[in-house]
């Protein structure tokens, strides 16, 4: 990487830092629906059209990371050690997606905003499903690729999708209930090992 593409990255990343920070700002001041993307841009002294750069809507502002964290599941599922059981890998890939989850999303307060918005937006929970599925079947896929004739894809589809399932009603509970980010992580920690029996 050069010079000039690494200080194009920060900039970019600056950006995209300012409208997650003005447009989670608007939406707990004024709500989500009276926010517009145009609101959002001018609060980050950005265009409309730099927004939709680096967000395809106004509700993917709340799922920044949910597209790296499935592909840090799949790298983990990916990387395995040889003979390791699928419950073991599916434990260690969740377990990294929720230190991430804990460093990015609930230190921002952005897990706290989306949980609350689940509730009361149909865009926001719209896009929550859509990329809880799309997440859980490529490292279903994965999973039972990785294992060949060991776990077949029903299989695998299934404890992946109680594992998420656990996960993620646990950690809307937590958040709901209000409690702090150490909370919420060990809600979603003991969720996972409850839904693997672990």
């Amino acid at each position: 990487m050069t010079e000039g593409q690494g200080l194009r990255e920060r900039k970019k990343g600056r950006t995209r830092q300012a409208l997650i920070a003005a447009a989670v700002r608007l939406f707990a001041e004024q709500g989500y629906e009276r926010t517009t993307v145009a609101e959002i841009a001018k609060a980050a002294d950005v265009t409309t059209r730099t927004f939709f750069l680096h967000f395809p809507a106004k509700e993917d502002v709340l799922f920044i990371d949910a597209e790296a964290r499935v592909e840090l599941g799949l790298r983990i599922v990916a990387e395995r050690a040889p003979g390791a059981p699928p419950t073991e890998v599916l434990a260690a890939a969740m377990q990294a997606m929720i230190d991430d989850v804990e460093a990015n999303d609930l230190a921002s307060g952005i897990a706290a905003l989306r949980a609350e918005l689940v509730l009361t937006e149909p865009a926001i929970l719209r896009r929550m499903l859509q990329l809880l599925y799309d997440g859980q079947a490529r490292l279903a896929e994965a999973l039972a690729r990785a294992y060949g004739g060991d776990l077949d894809p029903i299989d695998a589809a299934a404890l992946v999708g109680s594992l998420f399932g656990a996960v993620n009603a646990a950690a809307m509970a937590a958040l709901r209930a209000g409690g702090p980010p150490e909370r919420v992580r060990a809600a979603m920690t003991r969720a996972a090992a409850l839904a693997l029996r672990r």
